[in-house]
């Protein structure tokens, strides 16, 4: 009776122990496996942002090497609490990002919902024409709004002569510069967004409108009660998106405004390579830089943690 017990023992002892060995294993690969791309991370994510935090604790030019480098602790910081021309472009950045998510939001669930609800044969072709515009380069995009901003010769101020009327100043005004941007971010930009929006749409069940319809609910109806509450995480993921992309915005700034006229379009990233490259204050940009992205993480804090507690 006791090699019995002894022996079922040691049997039953076998697959936990088993077990206990596939989960090492296991715990093993996942390391091995993530390993590679964590490396990566840390050496292209990690340590720059690192070196910038390093950098904007000194005084420092881009055109000497690091070593030469002069300790000022947290003297770029307070030189930007200070600095007109910070608060300047922060004030900027934050009315453009406001605009863009005004305009983009509420027109890419209109676009998304048009080109998923309706049974029509060009919705492909619909798409595809949509998110080209976000494939293209930047830059070639910016040179062609140039173009259609130009005062004389371009094609939105001869529309405007057609009609009689005068055609604003689009990027020489102050008034409507960081519009005119807004607008080119927006055309650029609204394709992206829609194919996340129809993304999105496709996730919620068919069964759901079908009983919609059932009770008695009509298109309004399905969208209030239906279709935005389910798109919920796929909207704060658009926002997030949004608000990132907003806030780095540098290539249509630098190519069609430089930052005017009268600063009126001078955004923190724009700044933060004037500063740098121009002026020399790598300190004062870097300071800058790391200013921005811990505003970028406070954003979306705070929008997850508003998405989070609505659910």
């Amino acid at each position: 009776m006791t090699v019995r017990t002894r022996s079922t023992t040691a049997v039953r002892a076998t697959p936990g122990r088993r077990a206990g060995a596939r989960g090492i294993s296991r715990r093993a690969a996942a390391v091995a496996f993530l390993s590679p791309s964590m490396a990566v991370i840390g050496v292209f994510v990690t340590v720059p942002i690192a070196l910038t935090f390093w950098i904007s604790l000194h005084d420092w030019s881009m055109y000497t090497p690091l070593s030469e480098m002069s300790w000022r602790g947290l003297g770029n910081y307070q030189d930007l609490l200070a600095s007109q021309e910070f608060f300047t472009a922060l004030r900027n950045t934050v009315i453009y990002v406001l605009l863009v998510l005004v305009v983009t939001i509420p027109l890419a669930l209109a676009l998304g919902m048009l080109l998923y609800f309706p049974k029509n044969a060009g919705k492909g072709v619909a798409r595809a024409a949509l998110f080209s515009t976000y494939v293209v380069p930047t830059v070639a995009i910016a040179i062609v709004w140039g173009a259609l901003y130009a005062p004389d010769y371009g094609p939105i101020a001869q529309a405007f002569d057609a009609v009689g009327l005068d055609a604003p100043a689009w990027l020489s005004d102050p008034g409507t510069a960081l519009v005119s941007l807004v607008v080119f971010h927006v055309w650029q930009m609204i394709g992206y967004y829609t194919i996340l929006v129809i993304a999105g749409l496709t996730q919620i069940p068919i069964d759901l409108y079908e009983a919609a319809r059932i009770d008695g609910a009509g298109f309004w109806r399905q969208t209030v009660s239906v279709t935005l509450p389910l798109l919920r995480r796929t909207t704060t993921f658009i926002v997030l998106i949004a608000i990132i992309n907003a806030i780095q915005v540098f290539d249509p700034v630098y190519i069609l405004t430089q930052g005017g006229p009268a600063e009126s379009t001078t955004v923190l990233s724009f700044a933060i390579q004037r500063s740098a490259f121009q002026y020399g204050l790598a300190g004062q940009a870097s300071a800058m830089a790391f200013s921005l992205l811990l505003v970028l993480v406070a954003v979306a804090g705070v929008v997850l943690a508003a998405m989070r507690r609505r659910s």
